[in-house]
């Protein structure tokens, strides 16, 4: 087991610990706000090209992920009351520390893509999918604003696949070829920092 592993086991049961009483709140709140399951599972891909379901707190209604992939703005009609706080404050992916502990996903690394947009990566950009994917990185500290850039896009998804994707991609290339414990520390400090100053 390699150093990055060790302590991605290690802060996951951890983090599981010290966070059990926000998780208990988060689903009291979830049950008294809508109808529908605590948590959403969603088909990612991982290393390898390998697909596995990702959790996080459910934020929106029930079955609105089939009126499309994309979250629009901080408003979203779909985005329920406490999912819109959730959201905010990235409270949505602390489950994902389960993923940690399955071994499919790691603190640090390219964040998870559906297979809808995988299909359109070239050979040159699968490269980010020869590492575990993460909860954050370099990429989602500078899109932590994205379903607002989304708004303003004339073409949301079009934007998303011809800027977002590609400039995401291209800081996941970065991190793969220039990465250690250090830098994850760094990755996850600035993620925090991100987060506590919306």
């Amino acid at each position: 087991m390699n150093a990055k592993r060790v302590f991605d086991v290690l802060f996951a049961v951890a983090g599981l610990l010290f966070l059990l009483p926000v998780f208990l709140i988060v689903i009291v709140l979830l049950k008294l706000d809508s109808k529908g399951s605590i948590f959403y599972k969603q088909i990612r891909v991982g290393l390898n090209q390998k697909n596995f379901e990702l959790i996080k707190f459910r934020t929106m209604y029930a079955n609105s992920d089939k009126a499309g992939l994309l979250t629009i703005g901080d408003h979203d009609s779909r985005i329920t009351r406490v999912g819109c706080w959730l959201r905010k404050y990235k409270i949505d992916e602390l489950p994902q520390l389960i993923n940690i502990l399955k071994g499919e996903m790691s603190f640090v690394g390219p964040r998870p893509e559906v297979l809808k947009y995988v299909l359109l990566y070239d050979a040159f950009q699968k490269k980010v999918l020869t590492v575990k994917p993460g909860i954050t990185d370099w990429a989602s500290i500078q899109y932590i604003d994205e379903n607002q850039l989304l708004a303003n896009a004339e073409d949301p998804e079009s934007f998303y696949i011809n800027t977002i994707i590609p400039s995401k991609i291209n800081q996941n290339l970065k991190y793969i070829e220039h990465h250690n414990l250090w830098v994850d520390l760094k990755i996850i400090s600035y993620t925090l920092k991100s987060i506590i100053s919306r």
